[in-house]
């Protein structure tokens, strides 16, 4: 699967979560999704971050402009998985958040999926795109499973970093008993 495949594919299954979310029968159902929303959406950002954004700043016309939006819209997301991820369970601040969080997400696939994927298409070879699509699925193992607002989201200070964080979530998550994706 090639990288903008691989990255829409990552966001038809956010969409899906969000469905789940509010299909939820149960607080502990909902805080299980809200689990899954953080960790794919933190990994799903660390990944573009670490390697898709910096190719498409050098390869794009308007690149620095474009990723430099996007990042933004990065922030904006992992302060509210942060925020999410602070609750506890059946707080009542939760459907809120959920319900923000699925704005800023659906605009920022929009954005993706309407300006940025094509032009990577009409900018990078189809082997390239495999390749980078081999290296993020191999990468997602990984990922940082946490949002990290305060972290950088350039390389190289995120490339350094990125390994050094994803080891942390992984370890604080399970001391802390949460499921494994």
């Amino acid at each position: 699967m090639d990288a903008i495949e691989l990255l829409k594919h990552d966001h038809r299954m956010v969409e899906q979560l969000f469905r789940d979310y509010h299909a939820a029968a149960s607080d502990t159902q909902r805080r299980g999704v809200v689990e899954l929303v953080i960790r794919e959406l933190s990994k799903h950002a660390a990944l573009e971050e670490m390697m898709v954004y910096p190719m498409a700043r050098k390869v794009l016309p308007d690149g620095a402009e474009q990723i430099d939006e996007h990042l933004a819209e990065h922030m904006a997301v992992k302060k509210l998985l942060l925020a999410l991820d602070k609750l506890p369970s059946g707080d009542e601040r939760e459907a809120e958040l959920m319900a923000q969080l699925r704005r800023e997400v659906e605009e920022h696939i929009r954005e993706e999926e309407g300006e940025m994927m094509p032009q990577l298409r009409d900018h990078v070879s189809e082997q390239d795109l495999d390749e980078l699509g081999r290296l993020l699925d191999q990468a997602k193992q990984g990922a940082p499973t946490r949002p990290h607002p305060g972290a950088p989201d350039h390389p190289p200070a995120l490339t350094a970093l990125g390994p050094v964080a994803a080891a942390y979530d992984r370890f604080r998550d399970r001391l802390q008993g949460r499921p494994r994706t």
